[in-house]
């Protein structure tokens, strides 16, 4: 089977660097590999196997349907995978060749080399991720490729993953993947994918290119793990074994994803042997200055990023703070929270970033940036221009530290704003979006086409066009209260009632140590059973997307479930613009908290240098 140079590095391990150091980037060796694969736990590499692989897509499926094998190459690739799709000119396709994979959409360093490309956190460079041809006519997913880095972190009340917060587990996402359009499937063609999936773990004889890469085993053998001759790098736990042999499709295809969720979740930013983030500029100033890193014990997220603020105030209000222009020696990172060890950081060696196209600093333009980014609006809509401390960027209200996302949902005017330039100021406003009642009713008419629901026209879930008024992407909209997706409702339900009621019923589900079940029981008592309704809050979910995290944003542009926005200095413009829409009313469900945001021309160019202070070598 063809396969290409695309393994320069472990993704996020840090094992390869080492080699970096000595040979440069480059295509390692299958002994180098298998020399790096020592670091993982087996599941996490076999898991990147799998998320590499390129024969799970319905391109494939069509290849063997001809009378083709498992494990004959190509004659020739999808041709998707042709290009790498930027918002300029497209870069040589990694996987040309092949059919889809994962990594395709979710890339690392295949284009650290390549003219125009850069380093990337597990994501494209599209506006809009391509996908395979089908009948459909559909050329791209709906909305941009997020970053898998730090997106599985553990958080209160569970996961919620995509932008519209349709998954509560990784293997759910990832079946989701490996049977959706990303990798050619339609809806309806679910048991073809699961099948099509488990024949080629089942037949998979270990001689491709890939394979040769991971220790030249069949999946068979892999996934049984009871072979004398695997290496202890390859031997999977109990957990993670099956005998192919004997096990269903539906068997095979389950065990597929949770190791893919297995390496997913292992994606992480840099963190030291304490779990603190500390290779960004930001971390580091924080560190030399004494500064906490992560909140105490019991302590929220908010809290912590209050409680930061006033120190870092106290220190420069004693002209105690220390600025940083490089990255000290031996820097320390720990990118994969599976890994017991920390290894130096050769790339930042000479305390300059390797990956970016800036110093590795955090000065007076960067503090500016930090104190509007966490300075609060605390009176909410008060027409109050600033505070005792400046300018006002609420930020921390939905991006508070460390992990700068709150991990929830919200309106922040996105799909208006794309909507409106296309079809004229005010269109969003107009736009009909049926209640309840009528939208599931209707299922076909307006809700996402599903293996349920295969031929619906999920008018609200595609990318806005001039000829067709009616189509326009809701995000949160298009899964809550939808019976299709059943499995993320009482979490949107939590999040959606929580933010429509009081402030202090709000709180009530940030408290440390508040449950779920506690949680639930007070918003499903009279009297708030019927304003945490699903008729009631389906309004609240227009619009909405899921807050994203802010690390290392220089790997991860264009911007938005859209992608509409190319640099850090076009969203803080988005957001002023945005704030002063919900001032005035115009902004369409609009979260209350871009009220509270004050800005002017002149707070710009600061609030984006902070947020550049959040990047890091990320490999």
């Amino acid at each position: 089977m063809m396969h290409s140079n695309h393994r320069t590095t472990r993704g996020p391990l840090l094992v390869a660097a080492t080699l970096c150091l000595l040979i440069g980037i480059g295509v390692t060796s299958p002994v180098a590999r298998a020399q790096e694969a020592a670091g993982d736990p087996p599941e996490i590499t076999i898991g990147e196997r799998l998320f590499l692989e390129t024969r799970f897509a319905q391109f494939f499926q069509q290849f063997l349907a001809s009378g083709a094998g498992v494990n004959d190459p190509l004659p020739a690739g999808d041709p998707v995978m042709d290009k790498t799709v930027t918002v300029g000119e497209p870069l040589p396709g990694p996987f040309a060749g092949l059919s889809m994979n994962c990594r395709a959409c979710h890339l690392v360093d295949e284009h650290v080399e390549t003219a125009g490309g850069t380093m990337r956190t597990y994501a494209d460079f599209a506006r809009r991720s391509p996908v395979p041809a089908r009948a459909d006519g559909a050329t791209t997913a709906p909305r941009n490729s997020p970053s898998l880095v730090n997106a599985t972190l553990p958080r209160s009340g569970g996961l919620l993953l995509h932008f519209d917060a349709e998954f509560p587990t990784t293997a759910g996402l990832v079946e989701a993947t490996f049977t959706g359009r990303n990798f050619g499937w339609l809806p309806g063609e679910r048991a073809q994918a699961i099948a099509h999936v488990a024949r080629i773990v089942r037949e998979d004889d270990g001689t491709g290119g890939l394979a040769q890469d991971f220790g030249g085993l069949p999946y068979a053998v892999i996934l049984r793990g009871a072979d004398p001759s695997i290496p202890e790098e390859f031997r999977l736990p109990e957990a993670f074994r099956l005998n192919v042999a004997t096990a269903s499709d539906t068997d095979i295809f389950h065990a597929v994803a949770n190791l893919v969720a297995a390496y997913t979740e292992g994606l992480v930013f840099s963190q030291d042997e304490s779990g603190a983030f500390n290779l960004s500029p930001y971390d580091v100033f924080l560190e030399k200055n004494g500064l906490p890193r992560k909140p105490a014990p019991r302590e929220t997220a908010l809290e912590y990023s209050r409680r930061l603020l006033a120190s870092i105030e106290r220190l420069e209000s004693g002209n105690s703070l220390s600025w940083v222009s490089r990255n000290p020696h031996k820097k320390h990172r720990k990118h994969h929270r599976h890994l017991n060890f920390v290894r130096q950081n050769p790339a930042t060696e000479d305390g300059r970033f390797q990956f970016h196209d800036q110093p590795f600093a955090f000065g007076t333009e960067e503090l500016r940036g930090l104190k509007i980014f966490f300075t609060e609006a605390r009176h909410g809509l008060d027409a109050s221009a600033a505070t005792a401390r400046g300018k006002v960027g609420n930020c921390i209200a939905c991006h508070q530290a460390p992990t700068f996302t709150d991990f929830r949902v919200h309106n922040t005017g996105t799909t208006q704003v794309e909507y409106d330039r296309i079809h004229g100021a005010g269109s969003f406003a107009q736009l009909r979006i049926p209640d309840l009642r009528e939208r599931n009713a209707a299922h076909d008419q307006y809700l996402p086409a599903t293996e349920q629901h295969p031929h619906a026209l999920e008018p609200f879930r595609k990318i806005p066009s001039a000829g067709h008024p009616g189509v326009t992407d809701l995000g949160v909209w298009n899964v809550f209260a939808n019976p299709d997706f059943p499995a993320s409702q009482r979490r949107i339900r939590r999040i959606l009632c929580a933010e429509t009621l009081s402030t202090g019923l709000s709180n009530l589900s940030l408290l440390p140590g508040q449950t779920d079940e506690a949680f639930d029981h007070v918003i499903d008592s009279a009297p708030f059973a019927g304003r945490c309704s699903a008729q009631t809050l389906l309004p609240a979910s227009i619009a909405v997307f899921k807050t994203p995290g802010l690390r290392d944003l220089g790997h991860s542009a264009p911007y938005m479930h859209n992608g509409q926005f190319d640099t850090l200095e076009q969203i803080v413009n988005f957001y002023r613009e945005s704030s002063a829409f919900l001032r005035s009313d115009r902004l369409r469900n609009g979260d209350r908290e871009l009220g509270g945001i004050r800005l002017t021309d002149q707070d710009v160019t600061p609030l984006a240098a902070f947020l550049r202070s959040l990047n890091e070598d990320y490999e």
